[in-house]
């Protein structure tokens, strides 16, 4: 034969090379590397739709609230209407009697239809105020309540499904002038 014949050569591949138990090894990490990325994966999959769901149930729940604050908005106005009629009496015409029954009933209607849709409105007299829930319109001074109580409420606060439609303006009790706040000994 001469040396100029070409030999075939039949390609070596490397991984016949590695010995049967470490090729196993390698076949074991690279499994295992796949079960992590595919269990991540799975985890990013579920957070995904957990949350996605939650988006959707909020924007449920809550894409009426411009709606909603016009809506509490009307409700007030009905009641300050309502509040505005002379007081009852018993020589007043029957027509007008028969009005404010009108007037009133609708408002009980109007208030239930929104209690259903989960708009509800609170009455905060009496209640410590909350700068989350009330807008403090003036404060009185008050020996009869503590500082921080709403003595009066100028409007209604407003909810949609737990979150603020509308904040209650409200008037708020302090000490009377000359006296020292109250201070907590513990404090």
């Amino acid at each position: 034969m001469t040396e100029n014949t070409e030999q075939t050569e039949i390609p070596i591949q490397e991984e016949a090379l590695v010995a049967p138990d470490v090729r196993i090894a390698m076949l074991e990490q690279e499994l295992q590397e796949t079960r992590d990325k595919w269990l991540r994966s799975e985890a990013e999959m579920a957070n995904l739709r957990a949350r996605t769901e939650r988006e959707v149930k909020d924007a449920r729940a809550y894409a009426l609230q411009k709606f909603g604050r016009d809506v509490a908005e009307a409700a007030e106005n009905l009641t300050r209407g309502i509040t505005s009629l002379p007081k009852r009496a018993e020589d007043e015409p029957d027509i007008i009697a028969k009005m404010r029954d009108g007037f009133e009933g609708i408002e009980r209607s109007f208030v239930a239809l929104l209690e259903r849709n989960g708009i509800t409105r609170v009455d905060p007299t009496g209640a410590p105020f909350d700068a989350n829930l009330h807008q403090a319109m003036s404060e009185q001074e008050s020996a009869d309540h503590p500082p921080g109580t709403i003595l009066q409420a100028w409007t209604q606060t407003w909810q949609l499904n737990g979150r603020l439609l509308r904040p209650a303006m409200v008037v708020v009790s302090k000490p009377p002038a000359g006296t020292q706040p109250h201070i907590d000994a513990e404090a």
